[in-house]
């Protein structure tokens, strides 16, 4: 990057320190985390490359593919009591 130069420890160290003071050790993670999803999100919205979702979707075979007839009553008859 032609705007930043290059850093060395101190200078990396240095900024860890203000981002430790400023959000404290219990929110660094999240912190962190947070920003390399808004990173990842932009690389993604700038290539235009629609990746599939990471969450686990659920599998067809683990739902059951008719609902138990047994238990249901037929149309238009009431249940016996």
């Amino acid at each position: 990057m032609p705007f930043f130069p290059q850093l060395g420890f101190g200078e990396t160290l240095l900024i860890f320190a203000i981002f430790l003071l400023l959000f404290g050790a219990k929110r660094l993670p999240d912190v962190a985390a947070g920003l390399g999803r808004g990173i990842r999100e932009f690389k993604r919205a700038v290539s235009g490359v629609d990746e599939p979702p990471t969450t686990p979707t659920i599998q067809s075979a683990a739902l059951p593919s008719q609902p138990p007839t047994a238990e249901l009553p037929p149309a238009g008859e009431k249940e016996p009591r």
